[in-house]
């Protein structure tokens, strides 16, 4: 054995040939923390000094090559001053650049995932082979920073500028047959075929008969591009890109500012324009809470795990109530791969279902994510039904009919009747207690709430919804499933609106203070989209349908009648009573037109202006800064009294939930992060500035004892 630690292994195998070997012990998958960057540093330095190797072949002792760096370690490095987080990259960078510049000839054997540092270990090799099932790429943008292990210098070098900006600044992962095709690997073989295609190539390094001096040299020298390429090339990027990214997530235009600065450097001053870059990204809001949603993701990850270990196996569901929702769930369930009943009393909701499916899965056809066979299989997997017939054999029951309560407490009693003893039933509502509706059940420990977001096939979020008597495996099944189904479940406690609808219920609360103070919606749209929401709440409401919001808002001001309840008519209540229910009837705040695509295109219609006259109960002035706060401070307020009544475990799955569910802008990172970031203390003040509009602008107790110690919600 040349070299052996932790999670780096070198030996000898045959005629002068080494392996490095990843396989970090105690993990399941390899990454780049600090004890493997320095073992990589002791490898690095042990085949230096072993005059007998003639060459090396790089592979991985797991399923994955490695994942990355260790994101956990990243929020600690990144306190450093900037002089510090400099030189630490530069020390990392010069491991990797010292394998580069090795005597012999290197050739790594991609296996699995090799992302972001993984691949950039992967770019130091002279040869890349890589199996057909592996991926490559460098997501760092999505964490709002960019490549810091030498991508943004290689990549360009290895497989040309203009291919480096796509893979760069759109953070994709990059099939076998992509990496190819730009030249980003030399090979791609089976995976049983992978070791011998590596010692291959090294052989034929070693012997000479491929030049792997020729081959690194590019990757030490400034891009081949003239002047005028080089600005054709650049500016046209950053144009691009920009449209692409928006104002708030800068990362992906820094990296190709980063690669255009270091274009005319060799390979070592290059790395020092990356690692200067890197750092100032690095200590920007964007990727404090870019990073936080990572670790948090992880987190909500780990906890479903947890759930697995008790979840009983859905091998057959079934959606009761069909139409466009249980359309949505019985698409998502048959392309996951479980198979589907989906009943509905109506033979035209049983079309409407199918439809929705059949549209949906054609959609992923033309795109080319699915081919007609499997759609075929697909549909074939979704059995549409008028009776309980094969109820018997059902694993799990997802109940989409009215949100109603005594409907809904009809249908699950009578579906309880024909279902297994041990069947789960879930009711897929959006505002109703889990609790009162399984007072119609004699097996309510089998009920649980499974709140799916529209459209389904879109949303991430499904809320499972723990009711009084619901069990834990109830609970977990539903989870296991939801997962099954690709979905990102967050399992709440039951209240009126559960997490999401309680907390976007104050928002549109204080939608409705601005349109009492005569605020023009249209100007609120704009600002809550410039403040990273992806529609302003005017426009969300048509979405969502105006009959819904005000079906809902009834709901939560009967559960929290302290701070939701309203007097006199709002906004909702006149473009209601008007038959204005947004979208779905082409009238609401907008009306609506179709575009050439067929969609729906929104315009201002002077006769909404007119209706909203009659519930303006003062001409106020308001700035931007002001209806953010008047929106913002509710939904942050509301989301802190979940997490202290125990409607959420922890505050990364608020956050999560408010991120997958409503789309709160994710480079602020959610609401309990967004209060951090301004200063829990400060935060506190600022609603007290607000008080007057009410007890939704009210800071709990616990958060003014928060704002008095200095604590956070995070770290």
């Amino acid at each position: 054995m040349i070299y052996e630690g932790k999670a780096i292994t070198v030996k000898a195998l045959e005629s002068g040939i080494v392996e490095l070997n990843f396989d970090l012990k105690g993990e399941s998958v390899n990454k780049f923390n600090r004890l493997t960057l320095n073992e990589l540093r002791a490898s690095v330095d042990a085949i230096k000094a072993d005059g007998s190797i003639k060459g090396v072949i790089v592979t991985s002792g797991k399923d994955v090559f490695i994942v990355g760096a260790d994101i956990t370690e990243f929020v600690d490095n990144f306190k450093l001053s900037d002089e510090e987080l400099v030189a630490g990259n530069l020390e990392a960078n010069k491991i990797f650049s010292d394998f580069e510049d090795l005597a012999v000839p290197t050739v790594v054997a991609i296996n699995g995932i090799a992302l972001g540092g993984g691949f950039e270990m992967c770019l130091a090799g002279d040869y890349r082979v890589m199996s057909e099932s592996a991926k490559i790429g460098l997501p760092e943008v999505k964490l709002g920073i960019y490549p810091g292990f030498g991508g943004t210098v290689r990549l360009p070098r290895v497989i040309g500028t203009d291919n480096a900006v796509e893979w760069i600044a759109s953070g994709k992962e990059k099939r076998a047959d992509d990496a190819l095709k730009v030249g980003a690997v030399d090979a791609v073989v089976a995976p049983a075929k992978l070791k011998d295609a590596a010692l291959d190539l090294i052989k034929r390094a070693i012997s000479g008969e491929l030049d792997y001096k020729a081959k690194r040299q590019p990757k030490l020298e400034k891009l081949k591009l003239n002047a005028i390429e080089q600005m054709m090339c650049f500016e046209t990027a950053k144009g691009f890109v920009a449209g692409q990214a928006g104002p708030n997530y800068p990362a992906p235009v820094e990296a190709i500012k980063t690669i255009q600065k270091a274009a005319n450097f060799g390979r070592d001053k290059a790395l020092e324009v990356e690692a200067t870059g890197f750092v100032k990204l690095a200590k920007t809001s964007v990727a404090e809470s870019l990073i936080g949603l990572f670790l948090n993701d992880q987190e909500l990850k780990k906890k479903a795990k947890h759930h697995d270990e008790i979840a009983r196996d859905v091998k057959l569901a079934a959606v009761l109530g069909a139409g466009i929702m249980g359309g949505g769930i019985a698409y998502q369930s048959a392309s996951k791969g479980t198979p589907i009943l989906m009943k509905d009393i109506r033979e035209e909701g049983i079309q409407m279902g199918l439809n929705e499916a059949s549209k949906l899965l054609g959609k992923r056809v033309e795109k080319g994510r699915m081919t007609p066979a499997k759609m075929a299989e697909a549909l074939n997997a979704i059995r549409p039904t008028m009776s309980y017939g094969d109820f018997g054999n059902v694993d799990i029951v997802v109940e989409a009919v009215v949100e109603n309560p005594k409907v809904k407490q009809i249908v699950l009693a009578e579906v309880e009747a024909v279902v297994r003893e041990d069947a789960i039933l879930a009711s897929n509502t959006s505002t109703i207690s889990i609790s009162l509706l399984a007072q119609a059940l004699k097996r309510p420990e089998n009920f649980v709430g499974m709140h799916f977001f529209n459209p389904v096939h879109m949303m991430p979020l499904v809320e499972v919804i723990r009711g009084e008597k619901s069990s834990e495996v109830a609970v977990a099944t539903t989870v296991a499933y939801a997962k099954k189904m690709g979905k990102n479940p967050i399992v709440v406690n039951d209240c009126p609106g559960f997490l999401v609808n309680r907390v976007l219920f104050p928002y549109f609360g204080g939608f409705s203070k601005l349109l009492g103070f005569g605020v023009d919606f249209v100007r609120i749209d704009k600002v809550m989209e410039k403040f990273g929401w992806p529609m302003g709440p005017a426009y969300l409401s048509d979405v969502v349908g105006i009959d819904t919001g005000h079906h809902g808002r009834d709901v939560m001001a009967e559960g929290f009648p302290d701070r939701m309840a309203v007097e006199g008519k709002t906004a909702v209540d006149v473009m209601y009573e008007a038959d204005r229910l947004g979208q779905k009837n082409g009238k609401g705040f907008y009306a609506y037109e179709t575009d050439k695509r067929g969609k729906p295109k929104k315009v201002t219609d002077p006769q909404a202006y007119e209706l909203l006259k009659s519930i303006v109960v003062e001409e106020r002035e308001v700035t931007d800064e002001d209806i953010i706060n008047f929106m913002m401070i509710p939904l942050c307020l509301e989301t802190v009294r979940c997490l202290e009544d125990g409607i959420v475990d922890t505050a990364a799955e608020a956050d999560m939930g408010l991120i997958y569910g409503i789309g709160f802008p994710p480079f602020r990172g959610g609401a309990l992060r967004y209060i951090d970031s301004i200063g829990v203390a400060e935060f506190v003040a600022l609603a007290d500035k607000y008080a007057e509009l009410g007890a939704l602008y009210h800071p709990t107790a616990k958060l003014r004892e928060m704002a008095a110690k200095g604590q956070k919600f995070f770290g």
